[in-house]
């Protein structure tokens, strides 16, 4: 089983993602005491959850434990199993925001070019490319540090490969582990580092520790601006 962030946090199993919106489904059925009452209050067709139920059993174990009529009437409740993964994601979740809290890089730079709500932006690292609505002159870029990918030298694809074409070397100054994330923080010639987020596996295959030379790419989409 491995864990790694994206936007939000998963977990994977088998080639299968349990995601928030399958945490949402197990705490639905748990708290209603029904899949069929879960799906309902969470605006969802029983039949695909009963079918995503199955899905994430196949690579999970059980999750669900079925009654069948009685005097007591029919029902669902999560198995052990269920519990402890849940308890497994939140606790993932936790790790993520905790060493994704403010990890965000600001860039100010003046614009030098502009082709509809794209611009090219002069910063200290060199030309960047990102979305500014309006306006011209100096502004400040926004780079969330989900949307940075680092990569080794060596290996790094020709821009021509890539959508990301905002591209800058750079040595790795400090890394901040959770149990899951790390933060890592990139000098690439502005005042304050580019701040990236990996996987824990990332950071061991990439051999990330202050001193390793990176290239740092993010696309332009992912990176707004404001005037200032």
């Amino acid at each position: 089983m491995d864990v790694r962030p994206s936007f939000d946090a998963y977990i994977r199993n088998d080639g299968v993602t349990l995601d928030a919106r399958d945490a949402a489904l197990l705490r639905a059925i748990d708290r209603e005491g029904s899949l069929n009452h879960a799906a309902e209050v969470l605006g969802r067709s029983y039949a695909h959850a009963q079918r995503r139920v199955v899905e994430l059993e196949e690579a999970f174990g059980s999750l669900v434990e079925r009654r069948r009529g009685g005097s007591g009437g029919g029902g669902s409740e999560l198995t052990e199993t269920a519990n402890d993964l849940l308890t497994a994601f939140e606790r993932t979740q936790q790790s993520f925001e905790g060493v994704a809290d403010i990890a965000e890089t600001v860039l100010e730079g003046e614009i030098t070019a502009r082709d509809g709500e794209l611009v090219t932006v002069d910063t200290d690292a060199g030309p960047v490319r990102a979305l500014v609505p309006e306006g011209e002159g100096r502004v400040q870029l926004s780079i969330r540090a989900d949307a940075v990918t680092l990569t080794d030298p060596a290996d790094t694809p020709v821009p021509e490969h890539t959508s990301a074409r905002n591209r800058f070397s750079g040595t790795v100054t400090g890394v901040e582990s959770g149990e899951r994330i790390a933060r890592i923080a990139v000098d690439i010639g502005t005042e304050e580092p580019l701040l990236a987020l990996v996987t824990q596996d990332s950071r061991e295959k990439l051999g990330l520790a202050p001193g390793s030379d990176v290239v740092v790419s993010f696309k332009a989409t992912a990176t707004r601006g404001i005037s200032v």
